[in-house]
């Protein structure tokens, strides 16, 4: 069972999955977020993937974590976006221990994990300040099917700065989330039940051969697939 909800730190998602026994293994796809997540008695850290990755759990098992977008994770875990990459790190490795050791008793005993992770993620912006606010222009921008050319003119930076500025903000350059934000427009589509060829034209891909190309490298299985 999974259930996620809108939280009030910028661009951040909270959420929490209990492992039931029919999908111990689910298939994370690459959404250029940033992931702190308390699982089963530890932190860990979920940097920005670039293809799927395969998630697995024991039954009954409860996860619980927020999703940093448009750079908010950068600046609450402290560390650009491109240092995680296709990585899941005990927090532990990025913080001091001690701290961490101090936060992990917290949300043992914590009536509502996730709103204690807020609470710790506000106060490490509270310290760091706040999330660059590019990152939502870039992604805004990129998500509507800009250009990458057209996007730097948009935030004032030139291309050479947008790539250094995207990978520190979402861990890779502006081509690949422009990739990863098309995708997340099909899939939403296709769920909605429009058809393939129309998913193709309304998302920006040449045609329904680029897309099903597209999906499988990005995703690792065929659209149909994550539409069933």
């Amino acid at each position: 069972m999974y259930f996620e909800r809108a939280s009030w730190l910028p661009a951040t998602v909270a959420w929490s999955r209990t492992v039931s026994p029919e999908a111990t293994t689910i298939r994370v796809l690459p959404d250029g977020c940033l992931d702190l997540i308390w699982d089963d008695g530890e932190l860990v850290v979920a940097g920005p993937d670039t293809t799927a990755q395969l998630a697995t759990g024991a039954p009954g098992a409860r996860l619980v974590g927020l999703r940093f977008g448009c750079g908010t994770g950068p600046r609450v875990l402290g560390l650009p976006a491109s240092e995680l990459v296709d990585q899941r790190v005990r927090l532990s490795r990025l913080w001091p221990e001690a701290e961490v050791r101090r936060l992990t008793e917290r949300l043992a005993t914590a009536g509502d994990p996730a709103a204690l992770l807020e609470a710790i993620a506000a106060g490490r912006l509270r310290r760091h300040g706040p999330p660059d606010p590019t990152g939502g222009a870039i992604a805004a921008r990129l998500r509507a099917g800009d250009s990458v050319a057209a996007t730097a003119d948009a935030v004032s930076l030139s291309p050479r700065h947008l790539l250094r500025r995207c990978q520190a903000l979402f861990g890779y350059g502006p081509k690949t989330l422009a990739r990863v934000l098309r995708l997340e427009r099909a899939l939403t589509l296709a769920r909605a039940g429009t058809p393939f060829a129309t998913v193709a034209a309304t998302a920006g891909y040449a045609d329904q051969a680029h897309l099903s190309r597209e999906v499988r490298s990005l995703a690792g299985v065929p659209l149909r697939v994550l539409t069933s």
